[in-house]
């Protein structure tokens, strides 16, 4: 079908017409409207209608962002409309004038051609029935007393409007005029039209009307509000500018107005949420009220000053690539692979879940192992700004929420602080030594923690200084401890615990000699004028220095450094190879001696482990059996409570099992019976040395040596079970220093094994025990005895016996 003819036929009281369809837009029968058109289907429709000097049928589409309706798209009832004008803007745009003739329906929309075509019926609406005259005459009354209140709000209607409305009586005309002229949506516009009588739709118009009185009636009392309070503010802004002319007039140069409006602006600026943009306007007000001379302007100043400071948005891109941070944490630190490997994780899963909260890590290990350079390292691989705050010796609960105002001298707490000085909303804090945390009458700091480390509390933080929200669920928190057990329950439970080891002797070597000699060479200015062999760096490892970290390593090594540059200064040398030898000339006699600890099989001395929060130690038992005594016991060595209990359960232990280990029963009445852990000005304590106590004494009691390149810990019970001990690294790293080759460890304590360093795994076996039978067939050394011996022995040291005569080496358990 060509645009030059349109077909416009009658069948069945149908028409075909071309289709325009209106967004937004309902046109009523007997009023002319004006729009503009922009789609080429639309504009096709309209010259295609001129061309053919035919009637164009008008309908709303649902939804006005639909580009290509179809029959879904658009309701059921339109306008067949007269074009009355048409006026071409540009190749894109056509203004068009039109008069609504009559009612239609759509029966069937055609959209495959250049614009679209519809088979449309005439639906004229229903007049009014005869018994529906009085109630059709109440709805018109109703509906001119709506419009007056509507015109009471609305007074820029067109007058002709208001005079046509009001001067007619006849409710079709009102039905078509009134939606057609009048501010409403389109949706109601088409729900009037879509009614079928007069009556029904005078109700929908009076439905609408009055519900869009409502409406406008809640905008007036809008405005009036709005009016009330620009009236308000032209009155304060007269006000405040004659006190700013009578400031000036009595010499008051200071203008705190000023001052307050660009504090306000400033706050503005920082979109913060309603409630804090508002408590901090508050405050301006009052510094622009105040007279120039007040004391309290420099309080307000000063906090003002904060809160602006503070990076609200201000955050930084986190770099998680695995192979950078990888490559940095390889740089800083030597070693320490289960710690990496932690790290690496959570910066993952921080790469797969750029929102995850939550996450606070707490590095626990002996001082000098590296917590607070790993911090450091985790901040520049992620790319983020780092700050620092040490807890030890903080007993006041402001130190961590800051002051209130009221009192003088207030100021923000250390984690505000923190905040500012990294300058960004998400950087590493590491918090130092939270065990070192103290509590007095000025509160409990670690109470206070508990809120800034739980990341469901922590996106509100708010500091008693600032009174308003801060979010720290962004930042990521690092804390450190030498001890985890003196960390409070709560806070501990908030935290993701990442043990550090000792360093073994071959890693302190490997620190050495990657970071600190290099360091300490460009401290002293050495760089190229001194070396140090590989064998004076152990000299000073195993001489100079004992302890789980490095530092006492750095500052033996810039001792040996100092000293040759005082001999390159005074001229006696150019260049300086520090050997062994070297090194005992410079620091003098070694400053470690060795530990005592039992170092040939002896009787009555056993080899325990002991942890400390510096690392694991060796811990020596020894019992000495006294002649001719009234079955007195002594125990010494500053030992605790728990101990001297174990040693009791260790005595009673002995008496069972006498006969067993043939120990003549009146033994114990004519003997005295001495206990003692060396070392005595130390104190000790703990349950572990339980399995040490009993074998010490029973060696002394049966005359058996104890075999001395074994070591053991575990507590134990009245019937001579074995329980678990804590530790068990630390421990086993004291032994592999010493040398140890066996170490007995509980049962309950193999998946503790894991733990382990490699280093130490290859070079101590670990036997699990679960009761002091197995501990003595380790660790005691029975005399190979004939057969006319074996028959006068009990069974149990028989088989002792036997059992270490087949079988001189104990199985290692890895």
């Amino acid at each position: 079908m060509s645009e030059a003819k349109v077909r416009v036929r009658v069948a069945h009281n149908a028409m075909h017409l071309p289709v325009v369809a209106l967004r937004g837009l309902v046109v009523f029968p007997n009023n002319v409207v004006h729009f503009e058109v922009g789609r080429q289907k639309s504009i096709a429709a309209i010259e295609a209608a001129m061309h053919a000097n035919s009637n164009i049928f008008l309908i709303a589409q649902k939804d006005m962002e639909t580009e290509e309706p179809t029959a879904q798209d658009l309701y059921a009832y339109g306008v067949i409309s007269e074009i009355k004008q048409v006026l071409r803007v540009s190749e894109d745009l056509v203004k068009v004038l039109v008069e609504g003739k009559s009612r239609a329906k759509l029966l069937d929309l055609d959209a495959s051609g250049k614009y679209l075509q519809a088979d449309v019926r005439p639906a004229p609406v229903r007049g009014v029935a005869p018994d529906k005259r009085t109630q059709t005459e109440a709805l018109v009354r109703s509906l001119k007393e709506c419009f007056e209140e509507y015109l009471s709000y609305s007074p820029q209607i067109s007058k002709d409007v208001v005079y046509n409305i009001v001067s007619s009586d006849n409710p079709l005309y009102l039905s078509e005029y009134m939606p057609a002229n009048l501010l409403l949506k389109y949706e109601d516009k088409q729900t009037i039209l879509q009614e079928n009588s007069i009556p029904s739709r005078l109700e929908k118009l009076l439905l609408v009307m009055r519900q869009e009185c409502e409406v406008l009636a809640i905008e007036k009392e809008l405005d009036d509000k709005v009016n009330v309070q620009m009236d308000k503010n032209q009155r304060d802004y007269y006000l405040r500018e004659q006190m700013h002319i009578i400031s000036e007039e009595l010499g008051d140069a200071e203008d705190t107005r000023a001052e307050a409006e660009k504090y306000a602006q400033k706050i503005q600026d920082l979109h913060l949420d309603a409630a804090s943009e508002e408590k901090l306007l508050k405050e301006c007000e009052r510094l622009g009220k105040m007279a120039g001379n007040q004391a309290e302007i420099s309080v307000i100043r000063s906090y003002l000053d904060t809160v602006i400071g503070l990076p609200w948005h201000t955050f930084t891109k986190d770099d998680l690539n695995q192979a950078h941070a990888r490559k940095v944490l390889d740089h800083d630190h030597y070693g320490l692979e289960k710690v990496k490997e932690r790290i690496l994780e959570i910066l993952a899963v921080r790469q797969l879940n750029t929102d995850v909260k939550g996450q606070i890590i707490c590095l626990v290990g002996p001082p000098g192992v590296g917590k607070t350079s790993i911090a450091r390292s985790v901040a520049a691989c992620m790319d983020r700004n780092f700050a620092r705050m040490s807890l030890g010796g903080v007993h006041d609960e402001a130190e961590i929420r800051g002051h209130r105002r009221t009192y003088i001298g207030a100021m923000p707490g250390r984690i505000i602080s923190a905040i500012n000085t990294a300058k960004s909303s998400n950087p590493v804090i590491l918090l130092d030594e939270i065990d070192k945390l103290a509590g007095d009458y000025r509160g409990d700091p670690s109470s206070a923690l508990l809120e800034v480390l739980d990341p469901e509390q922590n996106k509100t933080f708010k500091d008693n200084y600032l009174d308003i929200p801060f979010d720290l669920s962004n930042v990521l928190f690092i804390t450190t401890a030498n001890d985890a057990s003196h960390i409070p329950g709560p806070l501990y439970d908030r935290m993701d615990v990442i043990e550090l080891p000792s360093y073994t002797r071959v890693e302190k070597f490997n620190i050495a000699r990657r970071h600190l000699l290099p360091k300490q060479l460009k401290n002293n200015g050495l760089e190229s004028r001194v070396t140090m062999a590989p064998a004076a760096l152990y000299e000073i490892i195993d001489g100079y220095t004992r302890e789980a970290g490095v530092r006492t390593l750095e500052r033996t090594i810039t001792a040996v450094l100092r000293k040759c540059a005082q001999k390159i200064a005074a001229g006696e040398k150019d260049k300086i190879n520090v050997t062994p030898a070297m090194v005992k000339a410079m620091l003098g006699p070694e400053k470690v001696k060795p530990t005592f600890i039992s170092r040939t099989d002896a009787v009555g001395i056993a080899n325990g482990l002991a942890w400390t929060s510096v690392g694991g130690e060796m811990l020596p038992i020894e019992v000495s059996i006294i002649p001719n005594g009234s079955g007195k016991v002594e125990i010494t060595g500053s030992l605790g409570d728990v101990m001297k209990e174990s040693a009791h359960l260790a005595l009673t232990y002995a008496r069972v099992h006498a006969e067993t280990y043939h120990i003549a029963p009146d033994k114990f009445k004519n003997t005295d019976i001495h206990i003692h852990a060396p070392e005595g000005a130390v104190p000790k304590d703990g349950p572990s040395a339980g399995v040490t106590l009993t074998t010490a004494l029973i060696s002394a009691l049966s005359e058996i040596p104890v075999r001395h390149n074994l070591a053991m810990t575990g507590e134990i019970t009245l019937h001579g079970n074995v329980l678990p001990i804590g530790g068990l690294k630390e421990k086993s790293m004291a032994a592999f220093r010493e040398g140890i080759s066996t170490v007995l460890i509980p049962e309950a304590n193999k998946p503790d094994l894991y733990e382990v360093d490699e280093e130490v795994k290859k070079a101590v076996k670990f036997i699990p025990v679960s009761d002091l039978s197995q501990v003595l067939k380790h660790a005691l050394i029975l005399p190979a005895a004939s057969a006319a011996h074996k028959r006068t022995m009990p069974q149990a040291t028989q088989l002792i016996a036997t059992e270490q005569s087949t079988a001189k080496e104990p199985a290692a358990v890895m």
